[in-house]
């Protein structure tokens, strides 16, 4: 009876130590979320706050499926031919932030995330703005270099390729800029660091492909909006929140 009692004990805890991660829900601040000034850039349900890069309206090519903002092909695209679709959040813009978001990719999927976004017409949302990358690693065709696995700091910085799930798992990126500092974590493990407008900063340009591209060599800017890109493959985007710092 004792050794009974004990036990159902035992799974009772349990239970409710799990529960808080099942029960919470896609999309949602928790309270202490809210407290420590976190706020939400999808909703879930639309894209409110959401446009095209230099358009006044949101790209055709994304949806809403499962709680989360998918990228589809274009009408008559094929795989990793994007169709112009990449998406910024328009209400603001950020210096010093720290922004969390979930994204799963699907097979041989390639995407991005974009901070600083500074638009100028006629270019695209990569011509001046650092990218996290987002990748199925196991699969995609731009796996062959280091720098462009997914949580790397596109073609500057590698992630460590051990900290990302693959294709069909989600993850989930923290991009943390303060006074120039920046850190990436993949998962909960710190995978990049360095400083914007430093000398360390301008050899990463010098030694990448943005070195010939004016917006980087007239330097990004010291604020700017959120985006996404749209690469030719379906991933999806969840838990987009953000907090200034």
């Amino acid at each position: 009876m004792k050794k009974s009692f004990f036990l159902s004990l035992t799974v009772a805890i349990a239970l409710m130590t799990a529960m808080p991660t099942f029960a919470k829900k896609a999309n949602k601040l928790t309270s202490k979320e809210q407290k420590e000034g976190w706020t939400l850039l999808f909703n879930g349900e639309s894209f409110d706050g959401w446009r095209q890069c230099n358009s006044k309206v949101m790209a055709t090519n994304w949806t809403i499926e499962d709680d989360a903002m998918k990228v589809l092909l274009g009408e008559g695209k094929q795989p990793g031919q994007g169709s112009g679709g990449d998406i910024l959040y328009e209400v603001k813009k950020y210096t010093d932030f720290e922004l969390s978001i979930d994204w799963k990719a699907s097979d041989m999927a390639n995407s991005g995330i974009f901070y600083y976004v500074r638009e100028v017409p006629g270019k695209p949302i990569y011509y001046a703005a650092p990218e996290i990358q987002v990748l199925d690693n196991e699969n995609a065709s731009d796996n062959k270099i280091d720098s462009h696995l997914a949580g790397s700091l596109y073609d500057m910085l590698p992630a460590d390729p051990k900290t990302v799930h693959p294709a069909g798992k989600w993850n989930t990126c923290v991009i943390k800029a303060k006074d120039g500092q920046v850190t990436i974590t993949m998962n909960g493990t710190e995978v990049v660091s360095y400083s914007h407008w430093t000398k360390e900063w301008d050899n990463l340009v010098q030694n990448s492909k943005f070195k010939d591209f004016d917006g980087f060599t007239e330097g990004i800017s010291k604020g700017g909006y959120i985006g996404l890109q749209d690469h030719g493959y379906p991933v999806w985007f969840r838990n987009i929140k953000i907090r200034e710092l």
